[in-house]
């Protein structure tokens, strides 16, 4: 009985997976053309222009819309594996690719003994709630390369560590898997492998690390949980704007600057209390890595400036990892997490225009999409502690003293 069920269970898989990647596939490659603004322009004329750059063996020092690690470089360049293909044709096709690896190592992940296709399950509905940003952006590949790091993590450390360190120098927020990794032996690994692939790009080009400094003028990005501040502002009159800057739409003008900071004084608490986590938790299992790790990469989220829609292919991707576990506790927010893909497609790119005018219907989908965001990072910060971080000891009441013998009971007992 058990084995028709997982039978049943891949050939489920198998078709969901086949039919929304098809549609994925038409959209981006514009069969269909999807509600909403282009989102195939970052690649077609964005991604293009950093390659022509990038090809001269030179980082786009001059454009601040870089804001990338190095090694992001590879993931721009990798089209030219497909010379036979336009660029973007190209990099839609490899996107695709690393989207069905990542399916291929959840479903070997959980065939194994003690684990489950739910983590499986988790990717394969979750991506298509996106719609064709997915396939729009680089962050599936970066993504494919954190799931792997965290599932080898247990078998293979000191592949999970390099394959952790390749991530972060990707997009940064790999290295937030390595918050709930005990194991010496992964750390070191990513440390080494992060120094290695750093000197070895900025000697060999120019410009590498230069995105450190782009990012100093941002804004509050129309998607964030601070933007909501403004977005209800305007309604009473609030003398700002929103503008395209450093590569994303945002708000400028008056107390921007204030939301911003205090978006990463957020962010600041948020880590302190995952440190204050590692300090105190004892109970580490299988599970436990992945779990602190998805609840690392939702605080990294939803406290931050930007919101952007690929970054919930971060969120996916890690939830369905912590699913592959019995044991896990993260069942509740990976399914916030989906919900949030939902409402975060109708935000961008469906309705994307009443965001940016900060209508009604644009204000309420930010205000669920974000209080989906914010509820799944409580949850999961309260179930992680609760099942790693042992419960103090009643204290034991103090022993009663003895009673003295009354004088008239000692007399009558003589």
């Amino acid at each position: 009985m058990e084995t028709t069920g997982v039978r049943r269970s891949l050939t489920g898989l198998l078709l969901t997976w086949g039919v929304t990647r098809l549609l994925l596939l038409l959209w981006v490659f514009k069969v269909y053309v999807f509600p909403g603004p282009d989102v195939t322009s970052d690649v077609s004329v964005i991604y293009h222009g950093w390659y022509d750059v990038l090809r001269t063996g030179t980082f786009p020092q001059d454009d601040v819309t870089w804001q990338y690690p190095p090694a992001a470089a590879l993931a721009i360049l990798s089209p030219a594996l497909l010379p036979f293909l336009e660029y973007a044709q190209a990099f839609f096709v490899l996107a695709f690719a690393a989207d069905l690896a990542v399916m291929l190592l959840l479903l070997y992940a959980g065939l194994r003994p003690d684990r489950r296709l739910r983590g499986a399950w988790v990717w394969v509905v979750g991506v298509p709630l996106l719609g064709p940003t997915v396939y729009s952006r680089y962050d599936v590949m970066v993504t494919a390369v954190a799931v792997a790091g965290l599932l080898a993590a247990g078998r293979h450390p000191r592949v999970a560590g390099a394959l952790v360190a390749f991530g972060a120098m990707l997009k940064v927020w790999p290295a937030l898997l390595l918050v709930g990794i005990r194991r010496r032996s992964v750390w070191v690994s990513a440390a080494v492998t992060a120094l290695v692939l750093a000197g070895l790009f900025a000697v060999a080009m120019p410009g590498a690390f230069a995105f450190l400094t782009f990012q100093r003028e941002r804004g509050t990005e129309v998607e964030s949980l601070g933007s909501l501040v403004f977005h209800f502002a305007r309604q009473h009159g609030w003398d700002g704007a929103v503008l395209l800057n450093y590569g994303s739409v945002e708000f400028l003008g008056p107390w921007v600057t204030t939301v911003s900071t205090a978006a990463l004084a957020l962010t600041g608490m948020a880590f302190g209390l995952l440190l204050l986590w590692r300090l105190v938790a004892t109970r580490f299992e299988a599970h436990t890595a992945a779990d602190a790790a998805l609840v690392a990469v939702l605080m990294f989220t939803t406290t931050s400036r930007v919101i952007s829609p690929q970054y919930m292919v971060w969120l996916v991707g890690v939830a369905a990892v912590c699913l592959c576990f019995r044991a896990s506790r993260m069942g509740l927010p990976a399914l916030l997490v989906l919900v949030a893909c939902f409402v975060t497609v109708l935000e961008f790119p469906i309705y994307f225009g009443d965001v940016v005018g900060s209508t009604p219907r644009g204000i309420t989908l930010l205000v669920v999409r974000n209080g989906l965001l914010v509820a799944a990072t409580v949850l999961g910060m309260r179930a992680l502690w609760r099942d790693t971080v042992p419960k103090p000891a009643p204290a034991e009441p103090a022993p009663l003293p003895d009673r003295p013998t009354p004088a008239k009971e000692t007399s009558a007992s003589s």
